[in-house]
């Protein structure tokens, strides 16, 4: 399934945002975990973390409930966009957290 160009970029920005959230909500800074990286994944790096299956990367869909009915990437857990919480979150601060959602603007 091909994406045009621009759904790639707003993809990768909007998994930029939604870790920002992440490491914000968990209380992770560069101080109290050095090793933890805050950046964006293209949608080949997410297939290939998902395909690892190793317990440590975690998807997220922030899509509205209905569109995450009707189709998301397997494997991942939905989230409300503006109601994530700690404990929604694994416990491991050195797991990877991919958030997206789609835009139609």
């Amino acid at each position: 399934m091909g994406y045009p160009p621009l759904m790639h970029r707003r993809f990768a920005l909007t998994l930029l945002a939604f870790a920002a959230l992440a490491v914000a909500l968990t209380g992770c800074s560069r101080a109290s975990s050095p090793s933890s990286e805050l950046r964006s994944l293209t949608v080949d790096e997410v297939a290939a973390r998902i395909a690892a299956n190793d317990g440590q990367t975690f998807v997220y869909d922030n899509n509205e409930k209905d569109r995450y009915t009707k189709s998301h990437v397997p494997g991942a857990r939905w989230l409300e966009y503006d109601r994530v919480v700690a404990s929604d979150l694994p416990a491991n601060k050195a797991a990877t957290l991919v958030f997206y959602c789609a835009s139609e603007l």
